[in-house]
């Protein structure tokens, strides 16, 4: 029997479960079933269908339990950030989740800083300041009287809330937490003082757990409708860049990653939280990595700008917008990606053409020049972002891995080499998939370390090296890139 893990990965726009196993040759995966994760917009709110992600997991563990010479030694699970699921005291759910991108939260942090210093959440968390974060989440629904907040007995973060579907236990683990800002950045806890101006303890969250602990075992229903049986689900980096992160293929701590999907998340890996005033003026988050590491990051908003554009465009792929971009004058019109105004308007291209009005630059006329626009853009804040991290680690910046569905995009990592002036490895596209995979492996006693799991990443997976070209002329385009977005 060829023993597998099952990983179950889940973002923003779409879901899968992946089998994964080593081989003599490296590392081996196979898609179950892919699905779409839909925002439901209803009485003024957006949810997540958090039965429809469960019941696409169900689906994907039956397809996987019907495969001939497969065992499958344990299931993980990971996701977005910030978002929970309100559990009663009978457990269950009393309502879909929220989504990070309902507007319900703006202006939440100046409301929660009104009565705990903005300085003194940082000094505790680390954690960069977005309206969506949980703590805010949870302000601004117990401000409002929220009635599923208010009849919670529990609260369980995204992939806990779905692994506590396939158990039945209950767990907060540390991956995922961390992104709430509500975990002390050096307990590595829960942060009572935090959890107490919410009306909160830590008796309204599960055990709490880190990457590698077992969560508990498939129910007896779950393993009468999959045909499995009591197989572990196993807590992995329960957040999706977390387990990106862990499947780096870097050949040395001299690096930066930039993780490229509908956010960018770009950071470096440290042993301890980088908690300064400079960090906090740059609202720079350290959030919690595989192996006792802080992933010191930043978010970007990535390819969400022209996913927002695709909808309107129809069914257009990539290569052919690639081509048409690729055709357009270059650094015509510069945005910066991370304005507000690109956070979830009703018309992004009419959004970017605004701007581009605005900051007095010639406006997008043609799919390739909004393309064009939005990858030099991307590209030009990278090389923004990591010049502040080159400032904040003590250590130099080599090579930046550019890891998730970007990865595939050349143009754009050539691009962002330019920018940046250092080489980009390219790879693997299925980065989340990989590390939630290594994590259960390395539970099971079936690998060594994140360290010697890198390597044999880097040696089974295709990766691809952009060396920087055109110096001058994008060192230019930065200086304009700067004044325009000043």
């Amino acid at each position: 029997m060829e023993q597998c893990f099952f990983a179950v990965d889940l973002g923003a726009t779409s879901g899968r479960t992946i089998l994964g196993s080593f081989t003599s040759e490296g590392l081996k995966m196979e898609e179950i079933n892919r699905f779409p994760n839909h925002l439901i917009e209803v009485t003024g709110h957006y949810y997540w269908d958090i039965y429809e992600l469960y019941r696409n997991i169900i689906e994907g563990l039956k397809l996987a339990s019907r495969k001939e010479g497969v065992e499958i030694v344990s299931i993980g699970i990971d996701t977005w950030g910030v978002d929970f699921v309100c559990v009663g005291k009978d457990g269950h759910f009393l309502r879909p989740p929220y989504s990070y991108r309902d507007p319900h939260t703006e202006g939440a942090p100046e409301e929660f800083f009104s009565r705990v210093p903005r300085s003194h959440v940082y000094e505790l968390t680390g954690i960069q300041v977005m309206n969506f974060n949980s703590l805010f989440q949870l302000d601004t629904m117990r401000r409002a009287g929220d009635s599923a907040l208010e009849a919670a007995d529990k609260l369980l973060f995204i992939p806990d809330a779905l692994s506590y579907l396939l158990t039945g236990e209950m767990v907060t683990e540390y991956t995922i937490a961390t992104t709430a800002q509500l975990v002390n950045a050096v307990t590595r806890k829960l942060e009572p003082e935090l959890l107490g101006a919410l009306g909160l303890s830590e008796k309204n969250f599960g055990r709490f757990v880190y990457p590698g602990e077992k969560v508990g075992t498939l129910s007896t229903e779950v393993q009468r409708m999959t045909g499995l049986g009591a197989v572990p689900v196993i807590a992995v980096a329960g957040h999706d860049t977390a387990s990106a992160v862990a499947a780096v293929p870097a050949q040395n701590r001299n690096f930066a990653y930039l993780s490229s999907g509908t956010w960018s998340l770009m950071g470096v890996e440290a042993d301890a939280p980088i908690i300064t005033p400079e960090t906090e003026a740059l609202n720079y988050t350290n959030e919690g990595g595989v192996e006792n590491t802080i992933r010191v990051l930043k978010n970007i908003c990535g390819m969400w700008l022209l996913e927002r554009c695709r909808l309107q465009w129809g069914e257009t792929s990539y290569p052919e917008l690639i081509a048409e971009a690729q055709a357009s004058e270059a650094f015509r019109s510069l945005i910066y990606p991370d304005d507000a105004v690109f956070a979830n308007p009703s018309d992004m291209q009419q959004a970017i053409i605004d701007y581009c009005k605005r900051t007095n630059q010639p406006v997008p006329e043609t799919r390739g020049q909004i393309v064009r626009c939005i990858f030099e853009s991307l590209s030009l804040r990278y090389r923004q972002v990591l010049d502040d991290l080159r400032k904040l680690i003590p250590r130099p910046i080599e090579t930046l891995h550019v890891i998730g569905g970007g990865s595939r995009n050349d143009m754009l990592n050539q691009w962002t080499s330019n920018a940046v002036g250092i080489p980009v490895v390219a790879g693997p596209s299925e980065a989340t998939a990989i590390g939630n995979i290594m994590l259960q492996a390395l539970s099971s006693g079936k690998a060594q370390d994140v360290s010697s799991m890198r390597k044999l990443v880097a040696q089974s997976i295709p990766l691809k090296t952009f060396q920087p070209q055109d110096a001058e002329t994008w060192t230019e385009a930065y200086a304009r890139f700067q004044q325009i977005t000043k």
